[in-house]
């Protein structure tokens, strides 16, 4: 699909963008930052905190890259009416006067008016290992924490996490156990098991990067992955489940469709338009989207009566492309869940396990992960360490 929304209740995206403009800083804009940095509650002493990684102030890039006589500024439209513009790449700290001289040194600001001036944010937050896997305290029954002051930075970090202590705060008022989402099935999943047994120095943000297991945990599968574990929990909708029960069997008939044999003699005049050379057997569309041809495209030609959804059509070919990547991934997240189901007693003594180095024996000591799988994911915590754990558990079990 050309867009794909962010929900699968939304059938379309309007597509009447807004123009953005990209700009440049100059010289002049340099000296006047530099000249002021005294000013600025980062570089004054005023705030200490480690600001954002991913999203740095002028001063900061100033600094930073003092070789850069200029650095890339994006105007972006607040909204279709207002007028207004956001300068991204130009957060500040520094005083008004300084921002009203700075921002029209910018190539195409020569004339602006500041609505509302950048201010800066110091950070404060939780040790995260302090928390379970449902984010509740360990050592506090019923308190739940989320958000940024877990560590993380970021508006859809700060909703997962909201999202999911809400859910168990409710679960927990219930009687029921705990809803957790692991590594391999979810971003959230990957999220709250960095924040709960990984120190960070520097507010976390999501990157895919960070997840092992990218080929599975993708945007247009996330209904597939996730609304059957929502149902369970009593947070999904009868419309959400009736969407996903007919996107699934559209998908599972075109699956099948693709994976039918066709005869060389149906595919040879496509396969002589593009070039290609037909094989003495037939194949499948399955096979040719494993050639590199788009699913799209032999649909068209082969099935033009089918009607199927362009995001359907989507899934089925990338998980066709990846078919054997993603059968090696599943495999893989099989002997982990094995590690998932071995718990950890809250009261386990690491610091009497003599098989374990003294560093292992401090970080599980500190974090006391839930399960053997969180106790592998923990910086510091070796594989020889877990097999140790395991053998240990095992016979308690």
């Amino acid at each position: 699909p050309t867009s794909m929304p962010f929900s699968f209740l939304t059938d379309g995206v309007r597509q009447n963008q807004l123009p953005c403009y990209l700009t440049y800083t100059t010289a002049e804009t340099k000296k006047i930052i530099l000249d002021n940095l005294h000013r600025s509650p980062l570089f004054s002493g005023a705030i200490k905190g480690t600001g954002p990684r991913y999203c740095p102030s002028i001063e900061d890039k100033v600094v930073r890259f003092a070789d850069k006589e200029r650095h890339q500024i994006f105007i972006e439209p607040e909204d279709e009416h207002s007028g207004e513009m956001y300068v991204q790449g130009m957060s500040s700290s520094l005083p008004a006067d300084v921002q009203e001289a700075m921002y029209k040194t910018v190539t195409g600001l020569e004339n602006v008016r500041i609505l509302r001036y950048a201010y800066a944010i110091e950070y404060d937050c939780i040790d995260a290992t302090q928390l379970g896997a449902d984010l509740a305290y360990k050592n506090a029954v019923g308190l739940y924490s989320a958000g940024q002051i877990n560590g993380s930075s970021g508006y859809e970090e700060a909703a997962a996490q909201g999202l999911m202590a809400g859910i168990n705060a409710a679960l927990r008022l219930e009687g029921k156990e705990p809803f957790v989402l692991s590594r391999s099935e979810a971003y959230i999943g990957v999220l709250i098991d960095d924040l709960v047994t990984k120190p960070t120095q520097e507010p976390y943000r999501m990157m895919t990067s960070r997840a092992e297991y990218r080929l599975l945990l993708r945007q247009d599968n996330a209904d597939l992955r996730l609304t059957d574990k929502g149902r369970e929990i009593g947070t999904v909708s009868k419309l959400r489940l009736r969407r996903l029960c007919a996107r699934r069997n559209e998908i599972e008939s075109l699956t099948a469709l693709c994976r039918k044999i066709l005869s060389p003699h149906a595919y040879a005049d496509y396969f002589a338009r593009k070039g290609l050379q037909v094989t003495a057997n037939g194949l499948s569309l399955a096979d040719m989207v494993r050639r590199g041809l788009p699913l799209e495209e032999l649909l068209r030609e082969f099935y033009p009566a089918q009607g199927f959804a362009p995001e359907n059509v989507f899934t089925v070919q990338t998980e066709l492309s990846y078919e054997g990547y993603l059968r090696r991934q599943d495999a893989f997240i099989e002997k982990l869940k094995k590690t998932e189901r071995i718990r950890i007693p809250e009261d386990f003594d690491y610091l009497s396990v003599k098989g374990l180095r003294i560093e292992a024996q401090q970080k599980l000591d500190k974090i006391r992960p839930q399960t053997l799988a969180q106790a592998s994911e923990i910086s510091g915590v070796s594989p020889a360490d877990v097999a140790v754990l395991m053998v240990l558990l095992s016979e308690k079990r």
